[in-house]
């Protein structure tokens, strides 16, 4: 697989992570068992029949757990080491093609990056979510991200290049927002 497309399925796969920790796994490791994903050298395990049991099993788990209030919350807690722990194994399980420590580095910068950048979204929505209404719209919230995460899995698969754009438009728009709404900082004279 060219060394860019695996970077982009990888990273994509990693954003996915963000929103739902196991479905991107259960994805790599259901494309890799089919022979549609290469694997890197020591990351064939991901695609065997025991890993797509167990990733479906964890997926099954999780999301249930993302409609039981205030478990959802605790999950979040558990959720943001894990989905960043999920994001670089994926991005470097999925480039064959690179020499071990760029693989590493990209993998823990862009991928574990990610996917704790979306994780942490997640977390401030949720909270914002129980704060507001008491949980009561923790599960709409819950099913947009289980949706989104279904959703990157499959394009950063089917369309990674078109998927990795969008991204970096999303995070422009966003840092472009954020600077936006920067407030100057005021002296204070003594």
């Amino acid at each position: 697989m060219d060394t860019f497309l695996s970077i982009c399925i990888g990273v994509g796969l990693a954003t996915a992570c963000g929103l739902r920790v196991f479905i991107p796994l259960l994805v790599t490791s259901l494309m890799a068992h089919f022979g549609h994903l290469p694997l890197g050298p020591g990351f064939q395990w991901m695609g065997s029949y025991t890993a797509v049991m167990g990733f479906s099993a964890g997926a099954a788990v999780e999301v249930a757990g993302y409609y039981i209030p205030w478990v959802d919350n605790a999950l979040d807690t558990i959720a943001t080491p894990a989905a960043m722990t999920a994001g670089t194994l994926i991005t470097v399980a999925l480039m064959t093609n690179m020499d071990p420590f760029y693989k590493w580095a990209l993998g823990i910068i862009a991928g574990g990056g990610m996917a704790g950048l979306v994780q942490g979204t997640t977390v401030v929505a949720r909270g914002a979510s129980t704060a507001g209404t008491g949980g009561l719209a923790n599960h709409l919230l819950a099913t947009v991200e289980l949706i989104g995460s279904i959703l990157v899995s499959v394009l950063a698969v089917v369309v990674p290049v078109l998927l990795m754009v969008f991204i970096l438009v999303a995070l422009v728009f966003m840092v472009r927002r954020l600077l936006r709404k920067k407030t100057p900082v005021v002296a204070v004279s003594v």
